[in-house]
C-alpha cells in the first residue's frame, strides 16, 4: 500500500457517493465499518454533487486521507484512515473535521503587534 493507492482507493469512493451507490462506496470500508454504515452515511451531505481528496499523508500504521466533499447545501471535510486489507486500502475509520471558523478581526482595526 502507498499513498497513490490510498489516493486512487479514495477517488472511487468519492466516485461512487457522487453515483449514489452507497453499497459501492461501502465495499472500500472494513467490515466494522460496514456494520455500522448508517452512521458513516449520516455524516455525508448527501446527494454528493462534488468531492476531491485534498490530502494523502503515512500514519504509523496506514494512511490519512481528507475528503472535500459537498452538495447544494455545503461542504464537510471528512478523515479517513486507511489500513490495508485483503490486499487492499481499506477505510477503517471514518470522521468529521469541523471547519475552523475565521479568525476574529482586531476591534480597532488596527495591527495587534503594533501594540
Amino acid at each position: 500500500m502507498d499513498e497513490q493507492a490510498v489516493r486512487e482507493r479514495a477517488g472511487e469512493f468519492i466516485d461512487a457517493l457522487r453515483a449514489g451507490d452507497i453499497g459501492r462506496a461501502s465495499q472500500q470500508m472494513s467490515s466494522e465499518l460496514q456494520q455500522n454504515l448508517g452512521v458513516v452515511v449520516s455524516m455525508l451531505p448527501l446527494p454528493l454533487t462534488e468531492g476531491a481528496v485534498e490530502s494523502v499523508e503515512p500514519t504509523g500504521s496506514g494512511y490519512r486521507a481528507v475528503l472535500r466533499l459537498s452538495n447544494d447545501g455545503g461542504s464537510m471535510r471528512l478523515e479517513t484512515r486507511w489500513k490495508q486489507r485483503d490486499e487492499v486500502p481499506t477505510i477503517v475509520e471514518a470522521s468529521h473535521i469541523p471547519d475552523e471558523p475565521p479568525a476574529p478581526e482586531p476591534e480597532d482595526g488596527g495591527d495587534a503587534a503594533s501594540g
